[in-house]
């Protein structure tokens, strides 16, 4: 298969696994016999610093011809914490995917089992744990219309949602629960907001067309309870926009690293992969990054095109480097010298050696990969 990806890395420890994330990738094309072309382009607080613009034209362009997009993070300090500021970098984000029709985001949370005991919830509530969270994305308070009195002490966000909005995202929904444990969760706030009060109505008749799918309802802040108190009893959660970018940054904590969360945010024409996690300022540059949710990402992105054998050897690969304790320090208590490139060089070591799953470690160390 040929792809063109555009990569667009954008601030702190973003460049550094998107990186791995493209290494991955490479080895995938060569060991598959791909093409898969990268072009970089700039994005958020970077994007600002050289072209005044968080999401410059010739940024957004390559992102429409290209078959794919691989993203790293945005974010800078002096953004935020500078409330005035005209130009941020999340609006570079913003606009891309209400630019692209990128109308839902993908989250999976998976336990896994050789992390358990990095979680700071019990083993025995969280083992067992895999969800996939359906987030709507370009609507909702996150873009409605917002205002701020000429005084400055008094502002508004409006949370808007229609039926289209809401129906597209919950059939992406019900069929991604049809070939997972056939259950879908709906997170709203209905006995509060009538947009919560739409949802239900919408969804209600959206999942009249998947019978064999079992259509539960949770308020906000008791879904969030539950995911404390006992997240294996969701399968698909589905949820408006601000509702799951909360609902899925808390999920973070049962793998035990955010470092860990993928996701991928989807629409009728394009497809954006990127890692969870934020840009990171202060890891940056120091090689502590876990690349891990960046890799996955790549996975979801091979997953899109159907290459369901190639992504799998991917998490194959994530799952042996968890095993051996190749990870970067956020998950790693017993040694604290692996890097972001180390975990990236054992991953591409297995892509091209799935059958010697024993990398020698301390010649990761050394930057080799020799396997034994």
């Amino acid at each position: 298969m040929k792809l063109n990806i555009a990569v667009l890395p954008g601030d702190g420890i973003g460049p550094e696994v998107t990186n791995q994330a493209v290494k991955a990738l490479k080895a995938i094309a060569s060991e598959f016999n791909h093409n898969f072309k990268f072009t970089t382009a700039d994005v958020g607080a970077v994007a600002i610093d050289k072209h005044n613009d968080a999401l410059p034209e010739e940024t957004l362009e390559l992102c429409k011809k290209s078959d794919a997009i691989l993203f790293g993070a945005i974010g800078d300090p002096k953004y935020d914490n500078n409330p005035s500021a005209k130009v941020r970098p999340e609006q570079g984000l913003l606009k891309l995917r209400k630019e692209l029709g990128l109308y839902a985001n993908i989250r999976p949370v998976k336990a896994y089992n050789t992390l358990l005991d990095k979680s700071p919830l019990k083993k025995n509530i969280i083992e067992g744990t895999d969800i996939s969270i359906y987030r709507e994305l370009t609507g909702g308070i996150y873009f409605g219309d917002k205002t701020l009195s000429k005084d400055g002490n008094s502002a508004s966000d409006l949370c808007a949602y229609s039926r289209e909005e809401i129906e597209r995202v919950a059939h992406l929904a019900f069929v991604a629960a049809e070939h997972r444990n056939h259950k879908v969760t709906l997170v709203d706030k209905a006995n509060v907001l009538e947009t919560s009060r739409l949802w239900r109505k919408v969804v209600k008749e959206v999942a009249e067309q998947y019978p064999d799918v079992t259509l539960d309802f949770l308020f906000v802040d008791n879904a969030a309870m539950q995911m404390i108190l006992n997240p294996k009893q969701f399968d698909v959660i589905l949820t408006e926009n601000m509702f799951g970018d909360i609902i899925s940054d808390e999920a973070s904590v049962i793998g035990g690293s955010i470092g860990l969360l993928a996701s991928a945010s989807v629409g009728d024409k394009y497809a954006m992969f990127e890692p969870i996690h934020g840009s990171f300022p202060q890891a940056a540059n120091k090689g502590i990054a876990n690349p891990i949710a960046s890799i996955l990402s790549a996975a979801m992105l091979l997953s899109h095109f159907d290459l369901h054998n190639e992504a799998e050897l991917i998490r194959l690969a994530v799952e042996k480097s968890l095993k051996l304790n190749i990870t970067t320090s956020d998950i790693n208590s017993v040694v604290n010298t692996v890097t972001t490139a180390n975990v990236g060089d054992f991953i591409e070591d297995f892509l091209f050696h799935p059958k010697d799953s024993n990398l020698n470690f301390k010649n990761i160390h050394l930057g080799q990969s020799t396997i034994i």
